[in-house]
């Protein structure tokens, strides 16, 4: 069976976002990529041009389902706000085409990806890198971040099994999980 997964990290001045096809246990990756919003004149035409980017993402890409990064309660509670809203018009965009959502919290993320909840942007990025191919990595890391979501999913949706421990550097993880190596 083959599906697409639409993974996204919603932000107010930038959108990360990735893609990747899943053909029975195996993981490619069809795209990554950011939107840039900080150029916009306020929070509302910001909104607009999120949901207007996911719509144009489901037409182009008719992805089957969404993971989404949840925003984290940070020490200011004005920019969770404007995070939660951002996730929120995402989300709506992915409901009006009746697209099945799963939301998951950045530490789960990381966890799965690189089997630390703890590890940076740059190690998650990594093992991206490593788990779906990329040639090189993008100057910023919030695209990594929408395609992590992506892969995330995949990998708690029960096609592969995703150890929930902490190893000791790259080395032992991959060694721990060889099906996850192209």
């Amino acid at each position: 069976m083959e599906r697409i997964i639409l993974g996204v990290d919603p932000g107010t001045n930038v959108m990360g976002f990735g893609l990747i096809k899943v053909v029975g246990n195996k993981i490619s990756l069809i795209t990554l990529d950011e939107l840039l919003l900080n150029k916009l004149p306020n929070h509302e035409m910001k909104l607009k041009r999120i949901f207007e980017k996911t719509i144009a993402l489901i037409d182009q890409y008719h992805p089957d389902e969404l993971a989404i990064e949840a925003p984290f309660l940070g020490q200011n509670a004005q920019s969770m706000l404007k995070l939660g809203r951002a996730q929120g018009v995402c989300i709506a965009a992915c409901l009006s085409r009746e697209i099945p959502i799963t939301e998951y919290a950045p530490k789960k993320i990381k966890m799965a990806i690189t089997g630390n909840g703890n590890a940076s942007k740059e190690q998650v990025a990594g093992m991206l890198q490593h788990l779906v191919g990329l040639k090189e990595l993008p100057k910023r890391l919030d695209s990594t971040d929408g395609l992590a979501a992506a892969v995330c999913h995949f990998l708690n949706s029960g096609n592969t099994t995703t150890k929930q421990k902490a190893y000791t550097g790259w080395d032992s993880f991959i060694k721990a999980n060889p099906t996850r190596t192209k």
